[in-house]
Protein backbone atom coordinates (compact mmCIF):
# COMPACT_ATOMS: atom_id res chain seq x y z
CA UNK A 1 0.00 0.00 0.00
CA UNK A 2 1.02 3.61 -0.73
CA UNK A 3 1.99 5.47 1.97
CA UNK A 4 -0.35 8.60 3.21
CA UNK A 5 1.14 10.01 6.39
CA UNK A 6 5.15 9.21 7.06
CA UNK A 7 6.75 10.57 10.54
CA UNK A 8 10.66 10.04 10.69
CA UNK A 9 12.57 11.26 13.75
CA UNK A 10 9.68 13.02 15.27
CA UNK A 11 10.75 15.01 18.15
CA UNK A 12 8.10 17.07 20.31
CA UNK A 13 7.28 18.20 23.92
CA UNK A 14 6.13 21.28 25.74
CA UNK A 15 8.30 24.05 26.56
CA UNK A 16 12.02 22.86 28.08
CA UNK A 17 10.68 18.77 28.39
CA UNK A 18 10.86 16.89 25.40
CA UNK A 19 7.95 13.86 25.16
CA UNK A 20 9.18 12.21 22.04
CA UNK A 21 12.18 10.71 20.90
CA UNK A 22 12.59 10.21 17.71
CA UNK A 23 9.32 8.41 16.71
CA UNK A 24 9.02 6.62 13.23
CA UNK A 25 5.82 5.76 11.94
CA UNK A 26 3.49 5.50 8.63
CA UNK A 27 0.15 5.20 7.50
CA UNK A 28 -0.65 3.68 4.07
CA UNK A 29 -3.81 4.61 2.22
CA UNK A 30 -7.02 3.45 3.60
CA UNK A 31 -5.39 1.75 6.46
CA UNK A 32 -6.35 1.97 10.27
CA UNK A 33 -3.35 2.25 12.37
CA UNK A 34 -3.37 2.47 16.02
CA UNK A 35 -0.88 3.34 18.72
CA UNK A 36 -1.23 2.07 22.01
CA UNK A 37 0.49 2.92 25.07
CA UNK A 38 0.01 4.16 29.17
CA UNK A 39 -0.95 7.34 30.41
CA UNK A 40 2.05 9.54 30.02
CA UNK A 41 3.36 7.57 27.13
CA UNK A 42 3.47 10.64 24.33
CA UNK A 43 0.14 9.89 22.69
CA UNK A 44 -1.59 12.76 22.90
CA UNK A 45 1.65 14.78 22.31
CA UNK A 46 1.88 12.76 18.77
CA UNK A 47 -1.01 13.48 17.58
CA UNK A 48 -1.01 17.25 18.57
CA UNK A 49 2.97 17.19 16.71
CA UNK A 50 0.96 15.80 13.61
CA UNK A 51 -1.53 18.06 13.39
CA UNK A 52 0.88 21.23 13.93
CA UNK A 53 -0.81 22.13 17.18
CA UNK A 54 2.51 21.93 19.21
CA UNK A 55 6.32 22.63 17.90
CA UNK A 56 8.05 19.74 16.91
CA UNK A 57 10.99 18.40 15.11
CA UNK A 58 11.67 16.22 12.42
CA UNK A 59 10.24 14.60 9.06
CA UNK A 60 6.19 14.62 8.34
CA UNK A 61 5.45 14.05 5.06
CA UNK A 62 1.25 13.68 3.95
CA UNK A 63 0.32 12.28 0.65
CA UNK A 64 4.21 13.60 -0.51
CA UNK A 65 3.51 17.60 0.93
CA UNK A 66 6.19 18.27 3.41
CA UNK A 67 4.05 19.25 6.38
CA UNK A 68 6.53 18.99 9.07
CA UNK A 69 6.95 22.78 9.56
CA UNK A 70 3.95 24.11 8.26
CA UNK A 71 0.91 25.90 10.56
CA UNK A 72 -2.46 23.86 11.65
CA UNK A 73 -4.48 24.96 9.24
CA UNK A 74 -2.36 24.71 6.41
CA UNK A 75 -2.50 21.27 7.39
CA UNK A 76 -6.07 20.61 7.57
CA UNK A 77 -5.67 21.77 3.74
CA UNK A 78 -3.29 18.86 3.21
CA UNK A 79 -6.17 16.61 4.32
CA UNK A 80 -5.48 15.93 8.19
CA UNK A 81 -8.52 16.59 10.54
CA UNK A 82 -7.81 15.74 14.08
CA UNK A 83 -10.97 14.77 16.59
CA UNK A 84 -8.91 15.98 19.79
CA UNK A 85 -9.21 14.72 23.15
CA UNK A 86 -11.61 15.86 25.43
CA UNK A 87 -14.03 16.51 21.99
CA UNK A 88 -13.38 20.12 21.69
CA UNK A 89 -17.16 20.93 20.60
CA UNK A 90 -18.42 24.56 20.30
CA UNK A 91 -20.67 24.57 23.55
CA UNK A 92 -22.56 27.60 22.54
CA UNK A 93 -23.26 26.52 18.61
CA UNK A 94 -25.71 24.73 17.73
CA UNK A 95 -25.08 21.07 16.30
CA UNK A 96 -25.35 22.27 12.62
CA UNK A 97 -23.05 25.46 13.02
CA UNK A 98 -20.61 23.39 14.78
CA UNK A 99 -20.54 20.84 11.60
CA UNK A 100 -20.51 23.80 9.56
CA UNK A 101 -16.94 25.24 11.43
CA UNK A 102 -15.53 21.96 10.76
CA UNK A 103 -15.89 22.39 6.88
CA UNK A 104 -14.28 26.06 7.59
CA UNK A 105 -11.95 25.03 4.98
CA UNK A 106 -14.11 24.57 1.75
CA UNK A 107 -16.06 27.20 -0.44
CA UNK A 108 -18.40 24.65 -1.95
CA UNK A 109 -22.09 23.68 -0.50
CA UNK A 110 -21.97 22.20 2.80
CA UNK A 111 -25.98 20.69 2.29
CA UNK A 112 -24.88 17.24 0.81
CA UNK A 113 -22.18 16.27 3.29
CA UNK A 114 -24.54 18.08 5.93
CA UNK A 115 -27.30 14.95 5.04
CA UNK A 116 -24.49 12.43 4.78
CA UNK A 117 -23.17 12.64 8.52
CA UNK A 118 -26.94 13.63 9.83
CA UNK A 119 -27.60 10.29 8.16
CA UNK A 120 -24.60 8.20 9.68
CA UNK A 121 -25.42 10.12 13.64
CA UNK A 122 -29.05 10.16 13.64
CA UNK A 123 -28.92 11.23 16.78
CA UNK A 124 -27.22 14.73 15.63
CA UNK A 125 -30.01 15.13 13.14
CA UNK A 126 -32.55 14.90 16.12
CA UNK A 127 -30.21 17.81 17.88
CA UNK A 128 -29.16 19.70 14.68
CA UNK A 129 -30.62 23.15 16.80
CA UNK A 130 -29.31 22.11 19.82
CA UNK A 131 -26.36 24.00 21.21
CA UNK A 132 -23.51 21.48 21.62
CA UNK A 133 -23.16 22.18 25.60
CA UNK A 134 -26.13 19.94 26.53
CA UNK A 135 -25.23 16.89 24.25
CA UNK A 136 -24.45 13.75 26.55
CA UNK A 137 -20.60 12.69 26.14
CA UNK A 138 -21.43 10.18 23.50
CA UNK A 139 -23.55 12.43 21.46
CA UNK A 140 -20.76 15.16 21.52
CA UNK A 141 -17.85 12.63 20.61
CA UNK A 142 -20.47 11.82 17.53
CA UNK A 143 -20.24 15.53 16.78
CA UNK A 144 -16.68 15.41 16.78
CA UNK A 145 -16.30 13.04 14.65
CA UNK A 146 -18.45 14.35 12.41
CA UNK A 147 -16.93 17.84 12.61
CA UNK A 148 -13.39 16.63 11.46
CA UNK A 149 -14.94 14.92 8.74
CA UNK A 150 -16.85 17.80 7.03
CA UNK A 151 -13.39 19.03 5.84
CA UNK A 152 -13.09 15.91 3.87
CA UNK A 153 -10.24 14.60 5.08
CA UNK A 154 -7.72 11.53 3.66
CA UNK A 155 -6.78 11.26 7.38
CA UNK A 156 -8.48 11.26 10.52
CA UNK A 157 -6.33 11.89 13.63
CA UNK A 158 -8.31 10.35 16.47
CA UNK A 159 -6.99 11.32 20.26
CA UNK A 160 -8.70 8.94 22.87
CA UNK A 161 -11.93 8.99 21.24
CA UNK A 162 -13.56 6.29 24.24
CA UNK A 163 -12.39 8.55 26.86
CA UNK A 164 -15.32 9.04 29.62
CA UNK A 165 -18.15 7.66 27.36
CA UNK A 166 -19.76 4.13 29.02
CA UNK A 167 -19.05 1.07 27.11
CA UNK A 168 -21.68 0.57 24.79
CA UNK A 169 -21.28 4.24 23.77
CA UNK A 170 -17.81 3.45 22.94
CA UNK A 171 -18.77 0.06 21.31
CA UNK A 172 -20.85 2.03 18.50
CA UNK A 173 -18.34 5.19 18.02
CA UNK A 174 -15.32 2.29 17.11
CA UNK A 175 -17.88 0.29 14.99
CA UNK A 176 -18.70 3.97 13.40
CA UNK A 177 -14.70 4.81 13.00
CA UNK A 178 -14.49 0.80 11.22
CA UNK A 179 -17.69 1.36 9.25
CA UNK A 180 -15.80 4.40 8.01
CA UNK A 181 -12.73 3.18 6.82
CA UNK A 182 -14.13 -0.45 5.00
CA UNK A 183 -16.82 1.85 3.24
CA UNK A 184 -15.42 5.34 2.59
CA UNK A 185 -11.43 4.47 2.51
CA UNK A 186 -10.80 6.73 5.11
CA UNK A 187 -7.10 6.48 6.57
CA UNK A 188 -7.13 6.59 10.22
CA UNK A 189 -4.46 7.41 13.04
CA UNK A 190 -6.31 6.34 16.25
CA UNK A 191 -4.51 6.48 19.66
CA UNK A 192 -6.38 5.13 22.67
CA UNK A 193 -6.05 3.34 26.28
CA UNK A 194 -9.16 0.81 25.06
CA UNK A 195 -6.74 -1.59 23.13
CA UNK A 196 -9.04 -4.36 22.85
CA UNK A 197 -11.37 -2.65 20.86
CA UNK A 198 -9.25 -0.63 19.16
CA UNK A 199 -6.84 -3.60 17.81
CA UNK A 200 -10.36 -4.38 16.16
CA UNK A 201 -10.05 -2.62 13.69
CA UNK A 202 -6.49 -1.51 13.46
CA UNK A 203 -4.45 -3.01 10.31
CA UNK A 204 -1.27 -2.06 12.43
CA UNK A 205 -0.50 -1.33 16.05
CA UNK A 206 2.50 1.05 17.45
CA UNK A 207 3.32 0.57 20.95
CA UNK A 208 4.75 3.60 22.25
CA UNK A 209 6.34 3.83 26.06
CA UNK A 210 8.08 6.82 27.43
CA UNK A 211 7.69 8.63 23.90
CA UNK A 212 9.64 6.08 21.91
CA UNK A 213 8.31 2.96 19.87
CA UNK A 214 9.09 -0.02 21.35
CA UNK A 215 7.14 -2.65 19.10
CA UNK A 216 5.37 -2.62 16.12
CA UNK A 217 3.09 -5.03 13.80
CA UNK A 218 0.11 -5.95 12.24
CA UNK A 219 -3.00 -5.99 14.38
CA UNK A 220 -2.66 -10.36 14.45
CA UNK A 221 0.88 -10.01 15.33
CA UNK A 222 0.42 -7.90 18.23
CA UNK A 223 -2.89 -9.58 19.51
CA UNK A 224 -1.09 -13.12 18.85
CA UNK A 225 2.34 -11.73 20.79
CA UNK A 226 1.87 -13.23 24.80
CA UNK A 227 4.01 -10.67 26.45
CA UNK A 228 2.65 -7.88 24.38
CA UNK A 229 -1.24 -9.28 24.85
CA UNK A 230 -0.57 -10.06 28.47
CA UNK A 231 0.86 -6.44 28.88
CA UNK A 232 -1.78 -4.25 27.39
CA UNK A 233 -4.65 -6.52 25.68
CA UNK A 234 -4.82 -7.91 29.98
CA UNK A 235 -5.42 -11.39 29.17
Amino acid sequence: MTALLEVTDLHAGYGPIEVLHGLNLEVAEGEVVVILGANGAGKTTTIRAISGTIPRRGAISMAGHDIGHTSADAIVRHGVAQVPQGRGTFPDLTVEDNLRVGAYVRSDELEEDLDTWFGVFPRLAERRDQKAGGLSGGEQQMLAIARALMSRPKLLLCDEPSLGLAPLITKEMFEVIGRLNRDQGLSVLLVEQNANLAIKIAHRVYLLETGRIVASGTADEISKDDSIRKAYLGY
